[in-house]
Formats: structure tokens, sequence, C-alpha cells
């Protein structure tokens, strides 16, 4: 039974050693993978090992450790990649996710969520092109799913608020006359009543004119036009008897007095929120005060948003006043590189001596007796010992001088009593400071590099013995302060100051600790092109310190006294700054359009209309004109008493001036 037993244990315990050979063997191999990034072949690895060994809590243990974190990581970058819309590649990490845990719900929603993307990319594309071709209405129904299930879906928002813009009702004095005559005519009136003019207008266009009861009905004008709209003869109409409209819709308008208290009871106003993104809400308002002449708006600082009420041309000035100054700031990279080069040469080279040698006499000892021992049985046994002190140099008693001991002359010869240097020593270092900073323009960043010294100052008051010390910081090191400013060609000016300092001495007074600080600074103003470096150098620090140690007389020989009497010690310090500056444009400023730049701002007296030079020929003289009519490139209006034509034309107006030329006066163009 012994070798039967002993055969069980031996199989057991190789068994054993066999099993805990292929757990060292899954598990090393698994964190292999890991290390190598094959997280995927890894967990494979130890998946496949807790199938075979269900009952192996090592592996389980390894196994769900290892897959928690790697679902979390796939996890993460499955959604940043669903959120740039790569949906291949956030598709395969979410399944991948589920090919471990199957019931994982963040994967599930992922893999839905990308279906869902995927539809609401290609409605989101259906509705831009119904935008492109004006059916607002269509576009808004086709993006109504897409935000009843992504509500905060961003490009789809942005398309329902232009939707919005678009499709909103035009705010009160927005609406125009529309006439029924698209051609340009030619008009004569002269010294007629002003409700002739608006009448002859009214039926050659199709419009009705109402008067309100303040306009004069025995106000009389005269007007000649050749080739111009009807909307450009109303304005000219009004502008040269002061009278103003209020369109009441597209066939109706009001003729009204041009006069302050006639514009407070009929011209419309508007209510316009502003949300300002980069300019300074106060300034923008500011600008709207000067140029619009607007008294109502109020300013919400902690919002950037502006309000005003005024007119709705007044509202169109504003908005593109702030279109063309509400842009975002630019922005420039700088990258600087500062070194300072330190070269130092130290040579030590020579004999050296002492340098001084001295004989002296010492004397005017004193004699110290010390007894050790024991006192028993009334007896006394110990040691005596006699001690010599040093005595006063150059000071000898008598007895000293006649018997003239050996001790008494003494010789000093200063340490080493002989030394051979040979020494040199030569050392670069390059100090380097390599700082990256992004600055707005036209603002100061600052940088740092070094230490805050603390400088302590103590204050004693005169009466009452009473001191008080406070503690004042002082910075040592590199301090780099710049400014850049962009210019619309690309080009950076920098406003540079560098100041390098290091502590030199240090200077103890009172029990106050005072620094004596070395500095060398620059300031300068460049203009660099984007990319381009600058090198900044020549802030140089030379010191070179020449000592030579020589034996009197015999160190002065050409040769010799250089070779065995002297030692000579050199010391050559160089210390260079150079500062190395590249800026890179993040961001220029972007020019708005012209028509933001530039735009009709009415007259000093109102803002409400356009340039009367919009009464401009737009079409070739009839041939049928009077000879005597003016010809194309003519002034465009004459307020003044016109050249009639000759008596035949049946088209002359009587010498009265209150006849109409045919068809109510005006001519239509052929």
């Amino acid at each position: 039974m012994k070798p039967n037993f002993r055969t069980a244990c031996l199989a057991v315990v190789a068994c054993t050693f066999a099993a805990a050979c292929a757990i060292d063997s899954v598990m090393s191999d698994s964190q292999k993978l890991f290390a190598q990034g094959r997280t995927n072949d890894g967990l494979a690895m130890l998946q496949k090992a807790v199938g075979e060994n269900p009952d192996n809590r090592i592996y389980r243990s390894e196994y769900f450790r290892r897959r928690d974190f790697a679902v979390v990581q796939w996890l993460g970058q499955a959604d940043s990649l669903r959120f740039a819309e790569q949906f291949d590649a956030a598709g395969e990490l979410y399944q991948r996710v589920l090919g471990y845990d199957a019931e994982n719900p963040r994967a599930k929603r992922g893999v839905a969520q990308i279906e869902a993307d995927k539809r609401h990319l290609a409605l989101i594309a259906k509705a831009e092109d119904l935008i492109k071709n004006d059916k607002y209405r269509e576009a808004s129904e086709t993006l109504a799913p897409v935000l009843a299930e992504n509500p905060v879906q961003r490009e789809a928002r942005r398309l329902q608020r232009l939707i919005d813009e678009r499709m909103a009702k035009p705010t009160a004095g927005t609406l125009r006359l529309k006439s029924a005559v698209t051609q340009p005519i030619s008009l004569e009136l002269k010294d007629v009543p002003v409700h002739t003019v608006f009448d002859v207008l009214g039926r050659a266009a199709n419009l009705n004119f109402l008067f309100d009861r303040d306009v004069r009905p025995d106000q009389k004008t005269s007007i000649v036009v050749r080739d111009a709209q009807v909307e450009d003869v109303i304005r000219l109409a009004l502008a040269t008897n002061q009278l103003e409209q209020k369109v009441l819709n597209e066939t109706t308008a009001l003729i009204y007095p041009n006069t302050p208290q006639k514009l407070r009871d009929y011209q419309e106003l508007v209510v316009k929120t502003f949300y300002i993104s980069n300019a300074d809400v106060k300034q923008t308002a500011n600008l709207i005060r000067t140029i619009v002449k607007t008294r109502d708006i109020f300013v919400d600082e902690k919002l950037n948003m502006l309000v005003m009420k005024d007119t709705p041309n007044a509202v169109h000035q504003a908005e593109r006043l702030i279109a063309a100054q509400d842009l975002a700031e630019p922005e420039v990279m700088l990258e600087l590189e500062v070194l300072e080069i330190g070269y130092n040469r130290l040579l030590n080279l020579g004999l050296q001596y002492p340098t001084s040698i001295a004989m002296s006499l010492v004397g005017g000892g004193t004699t110290t007796t010390t007894t050790n021992g024991d006192a028993t049985a009334g007896a006394t046994t110990g040691t005596t010992t006699t001690t010599s002190t040093n005595g006063t140099p150059g000071v000898l008693s008598l007895t000293e001088w006649l018997s003239r001991s050996s001790d008494l002359v003494r010789l000093t010869v200063s340490d080493p009593l002989f030394a051979l240097n040979l020494q040199q020593q030569d050392s670069t270092t390059n100090l380097l400071a390599n700082p990256r900073i992004r600055v707005k323009n036209r603002e100061k960043a600052k940088v740092l590099i070094g230490e805050r010294v603390p400088v302590i100052t103590t204050t004693a008051a005169a009466t009452g013995g009473f001191v008080s010390q406070s503690v004042s910081y002082l910075d040592v090191g590199l301090k780099l302060e710049v400014e850049p400013q962009v210019f619309l060609d690309d080009d950076i000016g920098i406003k540079l100051g560098l100041e390098v300092s290091s502590i030199t001495n240090t200077i103890q007074s009172q029990g106050t600790t005072t620094y004596q600080i070395g500095t060398r600074t620059t300031n300068t103003v460049l203009r660099l092109h984007d990319g381009e470096t600058q090198i900044l150098a020549g802030l140089i620090n030379d010191e070179d310190r020449r000592t030579a140690n020589k034996v009197p007389g015999l160190g002065d020989f050409p040769v010799l006294g250089r070779l065995f009497f002297s030692s000579d010690n050199n010391n050559d310090t160089r210390t260079e700054l150079v500062l190395l500056i590249t800026p890179r444009m993040i961001r220029n400023l972007t020019r708005p359009e012209a028509r933001m730049v530039e735009f009709s701002a009415g007259t000093e007296a109102s803002a409400s209309g356009g340039p009367l030079g919009a009464v401009s020929p737009s079409s070739p003289q009839s041939a049928s004109a009077p000879a005597a009519a003016a010809p194309a490139a003519a002034p465009m209006y004459t307020p003044v008493t016109p050249a009639y034509p000759a008596a035949s034309d049946p088209a002359a107006p009587s010498p009265s001036g209150g006849q109409m030329v045919p068809f109510g006066g005006v001519q239509p163009q052929q």
C-alpha cells in the first residue's frame, strides 16, 4: 500500500503544479496583451479561460475587473464618435460592448441612438433643401419629429430658428406700397395742389392716399421727373412738401405733416432685443445712441443684452451697426523661448608659496600641579602632573630668559607651506524657458519663472518702543510681459518687456535682511508676420578676473618666475540673454460685408427714409418724348420751374399750369 499511496500523492502534487503553471500562463499572457493595448484579445483569452474553468475564482475576478474597465473606455469612445457623426466606428464599439455584456443599457441606447441620428440627419438635409426653395412651412413640418425625439439637436434647432425668422410676420411700419405700374413714368406738374399730385399718382398706380386734416388743401407744389419709379416719385413729393406717410397696407397710405407731434402720433415703433456675443454691451449702446440718436435703450450687462425701442428703420440701422461691431476678437499664440547662455572658464595654475613666515618668543607661562590618589589609613598615594600653560607672545620673565629654553621660540608659517595648483575648468550652461501663451488682441500676458523672495521691513514707533514688522515679496527670476496687436493683413505687433534678475548679495542690517538684485531688462515693440521668428540677443554680461600670487622679486623673472615662483588664477565669465519669439495667428478679425459697413441713414431730421437719390433713370428716354425733354443723363428731378415743350405739343399744359398731361399727367414708358 505504501508505494501506491506515494504514487497517488505524487500525482496530486503534479496535477496541482500543472494547474498552477496553467493559471500563471493564462494570467501572464493576458497581462501582456493588455499592456500592448490589445484589450479585446486579452478579454477573449480570459473569457475562454473562465468558460473552461467556471469554478476558478482567479480567472473570474480578473475577467470581470478587466471587462468593466474596458467597457467604460469603449462606451466613452463610442459616445464621442457618435457625437462626431462617425456612426460606423461608434456602432462597432457599442457592439463590442454588447458582445461581453449583452444587457448593457448604455450600449443598447447607443445603438438605438445611432439609428435615430442617421434618420435625423436625413430629415435635416431634406429640411435644408426645402429652406433653400423658400418652402418654410414644409421644412418646419420635416423638423418637427427630429425636435420631438431630440430637443437639443443643434442643427435642427438652428434651422428652426431660421424658419421662425423667415416666417415671422413683418413688424409695424415695414409695409411698403406696391404699385400696379412697374415701368418708369414721367410726370410734369406746375403749381398744383399737393392733393392733386397724389391723386394723379393714385389713379396711375392704383393706390389710395388718405390725408391728415392738418395737411393744407391749398398747399401747392411743382414737380418734374423723367423715367422714375412710382415709389420714388411719392417719396420725392413727400420730401419736397415736408410730408410723411404711414403705409396702412400694400395699396393705402396716410399722408400727414412731418412735424414732431405728428410723428409721435402716427409713426409706429418697434422693440428689438439684441444679444451681443463679442462686443461690450455698454459700448454698443453708446454707439447706437450716437449714430441712430435712439434714447430708449436698456442694457443688461449680466446677459450682455441690449433692448431698444425706435422706428423700424432705426432698428434696421442698429442691426447693421451691431453686425459690423459684434465681431470675435483676434487671438494670437505666442511661442517664446528664453535662453541664458553662460560661459565660465577657470584657470588656476602655478606654485603657491606661504604668504608669511614669522618667528616669535613666548614667555610668562604658569605651572599647574595636579595630584590624583586615594587616602586610606592616614596615608596618601597618587600621581602629580605639572603643566605649563601658553604664555604671552613677546613677554619673557627673568627666570625664563636665564634658562633660555627652546620652548620659548616659536616659528609660524602660513598654511599651506607649499602647494602646486593645477586646475582648469570650462563650463557652459543653458537656462531655457519655453512658454506658450495664448492671448487676445490688445491684452497683456505675463510670465514669471523664478521665486518670490520675502523682504521684511521693521518699523519702530517714535514713542513707546513699539516695533512692527511687515513682509513684502520681491519677484526674482525671469519676468516677461507681452501685449499683441493684430492687424488686418495678418501682421502682429508685439509690445514686449523682458527682465531677468537674480540675487547677487544678501545684506544684514540691524536684524533685517535685504537683498542686492542684479537685473537685465529690455523693452521693445515688434511687428512680425504670422509664423515669423524674431531673435533678440546681445544682453551680455562679461566679467574677466585675473589674479597672480608671486614671490616678491623672484616672481618677476621672465620665465622662471612664471614657472616656479608664481601662481595665476584667471576666471572668465560671460553670460548672454537670448529671446526667440514666434507669433501664431489663431483667429483674425473677420471683415463684415460691404452692406454692413456702409448704408443709407436718411436725413438729419429723420432716419425713416432712404436717400432722395434713389429716384434714378432706369430706362432710356422714350422715342415719343418731346424733343426739348431732358435726356436720360439729365438730373433725376427738378423741383423748380421746368422747361415746357412747345405749345403745339398735344401734351403741353395750359399757361395756367393747372392742367395735367394726358393719362392723368403720367406718361408711361413704352
